[in-house]
């Protein structure tokens, strides 16, 4: 496959084509949702490198909007579920029924699921069954789902984007550790600032109600995706990843702090998902090439979900975004 270093001055006006694209979705989707600049952008790195996003928030803080929106924006078909204790995996990925024609015929037709579409919000994953939030992770991983031995093939681009509300935790299945990696980003979500919440009142609360306008086709975005797997990325910032990720695990002998607090660390594909998103993160800047900064600053992201930390840890009050920060130190 041709790199961009090898395909010259085509390869930089594709750049910055693109980047002029995704500089104008990002600037539609602030318009609608107001002081959530790093959620907006950590959101569109993960669907510029193909994955999918777990959002952490309490209720109120448009994860439902931003979701809606970037399908407007982005030009995708965007669907929600809402995920409730008895929601079947059929509910989801559809089923099959039983037909009668006219000349008495009877087969059956397969009724497509919400899981049909190019951007899925699953509204807190949560607090589904098991059973039922393994058959979307599948659906996640695979790209297709199985029914009655018939294989379906979902849309291309297929994102999920789904929440948690880390509040209410009574009735709830946690989602199993192996089930999280597959989540690109864990994307926490915070309470806007004090301007932005002002302008968000005043802007939702008046006559006229500010709605998401298109700023990008899907043939756009599955270009930009292509493009972010060719984007180059130097020896330092690769050593700079792979350093990162095996020093968070306490069996590759890490610092001390790392063999007293972390139970596990994170595996290949913390690795790999950071490698895709500081490729995403520097095509959104319309940079040519990722810098070790854009590796610390989606260190967090990545790789919170991908390890936990020991009883004694915890105890002491150590979270494991400290020790993210504290290791990224070290690229400081």
């Amino acid at each position: 496959m041709q790199t961009l270093s090898e395909a010259g001055g085509t390869a930089v006006e594709e750049i910055e084509a693109t980047g002029a694209k995704i500089a104008a979705a990002r600037e539609a989707i602030s318009e609608v949702i107001y002081g959530q600049e790093q959620v907006i952008d950590q959101t569109l790195v993960t669907v510029l490198a193909g994955g999918h996003a777990l959002l952490v928030g309490v209720p109120g803080l448009a994860k439902t909007l931003l979701v809606h929106t970037m399908g407007q924006v982005l030009g995708l078909d965007d669907k929600r579920v809402q995920f409730t204790p008895d929601l079947m995996p059929a509910d989801i990925l559809g089923s099959e029924v039983l037909e009668e024609s006219g000349q008495g015929h009877r087969s059956f037709r397969f009724i497509k699921g919400p899981v049909f579409c190019q951007l899925l919000m699953a509204d807190e994953i949560n607090r589904a069954s098991p059973r039922t939030q393994s058959a979307l992770l599948q659906a996640m991983q695979e790209k297709h789902v199985t029914v009655a031995g018939v294989r379906h093939e979902l849309p291309a681009p297929f994102h999920v984007l789904a929440t948690q509300n880390p509040l209410e935790q009574e009735g709830t299945y946690p989602l199993p550790e192996a089930q999280l990696d597959r989540f690109l980003m864990q994307v926490d979500v915070d309470y806007p600032n004090l301007e932005a919440e002002r302008r968000m009142l005043l802007a939702t609360t008046g006559e006229k109600v500010v709605t998401a306008r298109a700023a990008m086709s899907v043939e756009d975005l599955m270009a930009a995706q292509r493009l972010v797997r060719r984007v180059p990325v130097g020896e330092k910032v690769v050593n700079a990843i792979l350093e990162l990720v095996r020093s968070a695990r306490p069996e590759e002998g890490a610092s001390s702090e790392v063999e007293r607090h972390v139970a596990w660390g994170p595996g290949p594909r913390a690795s790999q998902a950071l490698m895709l998103a500081v490729r995403a993160r520097a095509l959104i800047d319309g940079r040519f090439s990722p810098s070790i900064e854009d590796v610390t600053a989606l260190a967090a992201p990545v790789l919170r979900h991908r390890m936990a930390l020991n009883f004694s840890a915890r105890a002491e009050g150590v979270t494991v975004s400290g020790v993210i920060d504290r290791l990224c130190r070290n690229f400081g």
